[in-house]
């Protein structure tokens, strides 16, 4: 979904989507995971190494949020996400999960399907404009169903491409 159609007036996240965010290179098909610390973990080792955070900084953060109440959506899927000082740009990574972990989701269901987003501190209006679009996107059970049984990035890429428009 595009900003506009949330009423948001700053021109810079008209053009946004969730397939822009989402290089090839940051999604990661069939991880082996045991928890959703485990997870965690992995996603802050994975992004530090990739852009010069502090692993521990983002560790700490994303886990902070998970405290303040999960973000297991339901339907298989949560979106860990963390606000980062000094981060320039939103970063977003994708994991398929070999097998789904309890994210303590409103429907009880383990998550197999888990979209990242570390955003700048003060990107408040974009991080909100992430979150519902990607609401909207993984809300729908055939693109969840499409993710799952994708071969590669490219095809993920394009399942998402598909669902936004």
């Amino acid at each position: 979904m595009r900003a506009s159609l949330f009423g948001f007036k700053n021109t810079r996240f008209k053009t946004m989507t969730i397939s822009a965010l989402l290089l090839p290179q940051r999604i990661f098909l069939d991880t082996e995971i045991s928890s959703k610390k485990k997870l965690l973990e992995l996603i802050a080792s994975n992004v530090s190494e990739q852009n010069q955070l502090s692993q521990t900084a983002l560790f700490d953060n994303l886990l902070n949020r998970e405290r303040l109440g999960s973000t297991g959506l339901g339907r298989g899927f949560a979106v860990p996400h963390a606000r980062m000082p000094d981060l320039e740009k939103t970063i977003a990574c994708f994991y398929r999960l070999k097998h789904p972990v309890n994210f303590e989701a409103p429907d009880n269901q383990p998550v197999d399907l888990v979209f990242t987003i570390i955003i700048p501190q003060e990107a408040t209006e974009e991080h909100l404009l992430i979150l519902s679009s990607l609401a909207s996107i993984f809300s729908k059970t055939e693109v969840c169903d499409a993710i799952r049984n994708a071969n590669d990035a490219d095809e993920i890429l394009q399942i998402i491409h598909s669902a936004e428009q």
